[in-house]
């Protein structure tokens, strides 16, 4: 497949759930996240697409979330620290990858403690 139709493959849903939850951009999640937002943002540009619905510099790196979370900041120390464990013959596929990446951004953000509720009456 060309790469404007692969872009627009990614793109419809993405901006489908963007305007569904009523975003203004989505953010790219990814282990090592800057470096798979250069790859996106160059082949956005070398189409020039004109409706890329990811925020053009800001990501959720699992890489540092874990690094604060677990103290790991490789993909597989990190699963196996939050409890995901992991596959060393799935590893380096790419839909395996994705998938425990997804699994540890829940994993982390999920455990997050959640700010206190502000208190109306202080307003």
């Amino acid at each position: 497949m060309d790469e404007r139709t692969g872009l627009d493959a990614v793109f419809v849903p993405v901006r489908a759930a963007v305007k569904k939850y009523g975003c203004q951009r989505a953010i790219l999640v990814g282990h090592n996240a800057h470096f798979d937002l250069g790859f996106l943002n160059a082949a956005v540009a070398r189409v020039q697409h004109k409706r890329n619905p990811f925020h053009p510099f800001s990501v959720f790196d699992t890489v540092t979330l874990a690094g604060l979370a677990y103290g790991q900041t490789v993909l597989a120390r990190a699963a196996i620290a939050a409890g995901l464990g992991w596959d060393p013959k799935e590893a380096h596929s790419a839909v395996y990858d994705a998938l425990q990446t997804a699994r540890l951004f829940c994993a982390i953000a999920n455990a997050w403690p959640l700010p206190p509720a502000a208190d109306a009456d202080a307003a």
